[in-house]
């Protein structure tokens, strides 16, 4: 909050060193008193707050609640200057005038800042539901590779997942989870047209704004696809003026941000002596110690006849430790190997585009081709893509126009990344090469154990490539009396192939003479929407309605060819696949279709008191044949009551409230679930004769339910927008709940109806949060500028219903097998509840439950003396309890600017086993470095190697996730105008971005402490890049 404070000190000390309030006077050389009145130009309205200064000096004053100002000026010849904001600064020159009034200009600019929504663009003064936005010249000295890197930590209520991956990107979440089983993910709109690609196909440079519609009114116009938020992404145009070449350019590298270490060569030694003392209960004194430190009292001899060994002392110490013959050669040869570099890189990457762009006569242009090609921190993952853009429009005539809005992607995704877990599984005692410098296959034993994390990957030829193209091809008629039609035609079409070879020649595939594959899939679909405007101002009155016809079309088409055993060999790979004596052939395909109507209705009066009015009719083919179609309606209500006459505060110069309700649906299942489905199979049948003979079969395999039905939400949503101080401090604050009832959930069924389960509408989630964001000015001078974001944001979910079953007491039963609980969260975490570690003095007491000093301690709630479900607690939860960021920019110079973005979760556990100790087989392989109990060196933390569960397998350990990351720090040295006229060229600009520089996390110690988009625990790669950005 220091950035906030700044804004309110920093307006605090102008007011007191260049602005007198009204009445008030400075001590000057004249004695020239002026007042009087500014009013509006638009209804002769008073303003107050503006600034009234005298140019040239630090005089000033601002007018009161009645508009009206009083000033000392020094001569006849002072110019006072009055500014405020949303209205155009006006100059006027005292003379000998003692009373000057001014009417001033809004400035339309300022007010009638345009943000998408749905079918359509709004003034951001009109809107009236929830709406973020983002404009990417914000973010242009950060390098975004994804559409992700935009939006992450910068739009309160929206969750962007963390991915390791080369390909970057993650998933997306709007204001939580509300839904148990269909998808949750937002849908997205890309220039106006639903889109149902992959935003990796979508180039960052190409992208002007990016709104994100969070309340169900604003999404209602999208119906049974806006469940879950919309994201409405608005590409480049071309603007007024010559032609524009820009080409943006980085390079770049990606390390893991940390590290996870493992054991190293003689941590190991020390390490699996221990793993044996705990697995051999009965062990003799140094046993498992190396023989040539053996106290006094034990001779080799003794030490050498607790098993009854003879031979090397050495080899004999290394094989009761379990290693291996190969393990005990390299340790007597000191070779060792340290897998955790082998498993992880230094990834480069790049991204290049150029765009051509203006606008000319009739005719807008904007294109762009680009090319990105990372590695990434994992060995071998690497992702690269062409991606191309064409938006052109032209005014065919006064009254009509088109336009065609192309986008094209090449997609490589033929990666063949290494596990990274096998750094932990291999032993740094292992050998990595054989006799010949080729990899080993087995690292630590020629008979089992893990495998090298290169072997596979050099029998392994594969290409997966992904073409797409993406067109939007729209007309637009301007009809007379407000009248607008538009009609846009969006046909996709996405070619994905798989081709993919196993070598014989890998020793493990050799048996069966190697294996290869081809897949190929098509996918096409389209869409109409065919929408009629109208937009007209009567008086103060201002009506604009739209209306929606719209119709769409999917189709897939999937063949995959799979053959084995290639002779007289597999040389050729996937190339011949025809050449195996295995063949197999399937095929996948998929239909659907949908249609839907729609109308909204905004209307506001005197733009102080609006309603916006919407509802959408959809129809889906995936749906049971009773329930088709489903309708979603909506309202909105905004009021700007800082424009009432009655309101008279001085710091707060904006300030609109918000209220809107709204139903949406989810239609993100799958496109058969309803019906019933078909399969063949194959069967033993016997004829009367004894005859055995292999039968086909056709027999339907899922229930349908002609009574399936959309999921739906609905919500309300309260908001105020506000500013204040001048602007120098705005933003908005959200409350909202919501409801989804008609869960899709498979509910089971009776053995005797012949299938386990049927797809069904049951169930209630409700949502509830706040979010808040805020914008401040903290300082604004010639030289140096310096702006804060803040964002806040909090989600609460629980389940209010789930089957319908009831228990021997009346009431709703869980569903404790799935672990969902009536009145708790989806995310809460139920399971025994760990009171520390048996020690060594509790031995007795720790034996009732099947387990040892050094095992965890669990709360046995009934004192039963056993572990049952009775004995599970509720005990945290796994998504965080409120997230925020902060973004501070500045700018130095104006020509040098500074960005640095932080963000937060916090208060959300996770699954930590690693404490446990038992991963893996612990006798045959490596650990990474982590702490554990003996006798020696206790802890109530962690427990002992191979430690023992006792009665109560499968417990979870949980471990505190909260952190702070530093995410960004970006700079950006623009040349002065000087410079770039004599050069020759419009602008000049480098760049440099370090992203995921590190985070404070209090409790956490394994992975990176964000998971991934799935929740796995994964490392993250830190970012460097460097670039050039020239507008010729």
């Amino acid at each position: 909050m220091v950035c906030i404070l700044a804004a309110i000190c920093d307006f605090t000390t102008a007011s007191a060193t260049t602005i007198v309030s009204a009445g008030s006077k400075e001590l000057v050389l004249a004695d020239q008193k002026v007042s009087g009145t500014v009013l509006s130009a638009d209804d002769s309205s008073p303003v107050p707050g503006v600034t009234v200064l005298v140019k040239g000096s630090t005089l000033g004053t601002t007018t009161d609640v009645d508009g009206k100002f009083e000033i000392i000026v020094p001569s006849a010849n002072s110019v006072l200057v009055f500014s405020s904001v949303g209205y155009i600064s006006q100059e006027k020159t005292v003379g000998n005038a003692s009373t000057v009034n001014v009417s001033l200009l809004s400035d339309q600019k300022a007010l009638d800042e345009v943000v998408v929504v749905g079918y359509g663009t709004q003034k951001k003064r009109d809107l009236t539901g929830a709406v973020s936005q983002i404009n990417t010249s914000k973010l242009e000295n950060e390098n975004p590779n994804s559409v992700q890197d935009i939006l992450r930590g910068n739009i309160a209520g929206l969750n962007v997942g963390m991915t390791p991956s080369a390909k970057g990107g993650g998933s997306l979440l709007v204001r939580g989870r509300n839904s148990i089983n269909a998808s949750t993910s937002p849908l997205l709109v890309l220039d106006g047209a639903i889109y149902y690609g992959e935003l990796s196909d979508i180039n960052p440079n190409d992208i002007e704004t990016i709104d994100v519609l969070k309340d169900a009114s604003s999404a209602a116009v999208f119906g049974s696809k806006a469940a879950s938020g919309v994201i409405l992404i608005t590409t480049k145009k071309g603007v007024e003026g010559k032609a524009r070449v820009n080409i943006n350019s980085n390079v770049g590298i990606g390390t893991i941000s940390k590290k996870q270490p493992v054991l190293g060569a003689e941590e190991f030694i020390d390490w699996r002596g221990e793993v044996m003392k705990n697995i051999n209960s009965s062990y003799q004194p140094f046993q498992f110690e190396n023989p040539a430190g053996l106290p006094s009292n034990i001779s080799l001899d003794q030490w050498l006849a607790y098993d009854g060994s003879t031979g090397d002392p050495t080899t004999v110490w290394l094989q009761r430790l379990g290693m291996q013959p190969i393990e005990i050669e390299n340790y007597k040869a000191g070779r060792s190997v340290d897998w955790n570099s082998k498993v992880f890189q230094t990834g480069k990457r790049q991204d290049h585009t150029v765009s051509l762009s203006g606008k000319k006569d009739a005719v807008s242009y904007f294109m762009s081709l680009g090319y990105l090609s990372n590695e990434g921190i994992i060995t071998g993952d690497k992702f690269s893509t062409v991606r191309g853009r064409v938006n052109l429009e032209g005014q065919v005539a006064k009254f009509f126009s088109v336009g065609i809005n192309t986008q094209f992607a090449d997609r490589d995704e033929s990666q063949v990344p290494v596990d990274y877990g096998l750094a932990r599984i291999l032993s740094p005692w292992g050998s990595e090469f054989e006799a010949d410098g080729s990899y080993k296959w087995r690292p630590n034993s020629e008979a089992s154990g893990g495998n090298h994390p290169y072997y596979a990957r050099q029998f392994i030829d594969r290409r997966q490539k992904i073409t797409t193209f993406n067109t939007t091809l729209y007309g637009l008629v301007t009809l007379p009396f407000g009248f607008s039609y538009r009609i846009n035609y969006t046909p996709r079409f996405e070619f994905f192939e798989r081709f993919n070879h196993e070598s014989a020649k890998h020793a493990e595939w050799a048996a069966t003479g190697g294996s290869a594959s081809r897949q190929n899939r098509k996918e096409f679909r389209w869409q109409v929407d065919n929408i009629l405007k109208w937009n007209k101002t009567f008086g103060k009155h201002n009506f604009d309605l739209t209306l929606l016809a719209n119709s769409e079309k999917y189709q897939r088409w999937d063949n995959t060819m799979t053959n084995k055993g290639f002779l007289p060999t597999d040389a050729l790979g996937y190339h011949g696949i025809s050449t195996g004596i295995n063949p197999t052939v399937s095929a996948y395909d998929e239909y659907s279709t949908g249609d839907a109507l729609m109308a909204r209705l905004f209307y506001s009066w005197k733009d102080k008191y609006m309603v916006t009015l919407s509802t959408r009719r959809d129809g889906y083919s995936a749906f049971g044949q009773a329930n088709p179609r489903a309708t979603f309606a909506s309202v909105a209500l905004g009021w700007v009551f800082t424009d009432e006459a009655f309101w008279k505060s001085s710091w707060m110069n904006y300030g609109k409230l918000r209220a809107t309700w709204g139903s949406n649906g989810n239609r993100d299942i799958g496109l058969y679930s309803a019906i019933s489905d078909l399969q063949t199979g194959k069967y033993l049948h016997v004829r009367p004769d004894g005859t055995v003979y292999l039968a086909n079969q056709l027999y339907v395999n899922r229930m349908q339910n002609a009574n399936l039905r959309w999921e739906r939400t609905a919500s309300y949503n309260l908001g105020i927008d506000f500013g204040l101080f001048d602007n120098k401090l705005e933003g908005s604050l959200e409350v909202y709940r919501s409801s989804t009832t008609d869960l899709l959930v498979q509910r089971a069924l009776p053995d005797i109806l012949g299938f386990s389960s049927v797809w069904d509408n049951l169930g209630e989630v409700q949502n509830r949060g706040i979010e808040a964001t805020l914008n401040s000015v903290n300082m604004n001078r010639e030289n140096f500028s310096w702006r804060s974001t803040f964002t806040f944001q909090l989600n609460r979910n629980k389940i209010a219903r789930l089957y319908g079953d009831l228990d021997e007491n009346g009431r709703e039963k869980d569903d404790v097998a799935n672990r969902r609980f009536i009145g708790h969260s989806l995310d809460e975490i139920w399971d025994y509840k760990i009171l520390g570690v048996w020690q060594v003095e509790e031995r007795d007491q720790a034996a009732k439950y099947g387990v040892k000093p050094g095992d965890f301690k669990l709360e046995d709630v009934d004192g039963d003396g056993k572990f049952t479900n009775a004995d599970k607690q509720f005990q945290g939860w796994t998504n965080p309890r409120f997230r925020w960021t902060l973004r501070n920019d500045f700018k130095l110079f104006k020509t040098l600017d500074v960005g640095i973005s932080i963000y937060s979760y916090w208060g959300h556990k996770a699954s930590f086993n690693q404490r446990k100790n038992r991963d893996g087989f612990l006798d045959r392989t490596s650990s990474y470095r982590f702490p554990y109990w003996t006798e020696e060196n206790r802890s109530n933390e962690w427990a002992r190697l191979y430690s023992s569960e006792g009665g109560a397998s499968g417990f979870g350990v949980y471990q505190d996730r909260s952190f702070i990351r530093l995410d960004n720090i970006s700079l950006g040295y623009s040349l002065p105008k000087s410079v770039v006229e004599k050069i020759k060229v419009s602008n000049l600009k480098f760049f440099f971005s370090a992203k995921n520089l590190g985070y404070y996390a209090p409790k956490w110690d394994w992975w990176d402490a964000e998971p991934d988009q799935d929740n796995n625990n994964v490392p993250s790669p830190r970012i460097l890049s460097l670039g050039i950005d020239l507008t010729l």
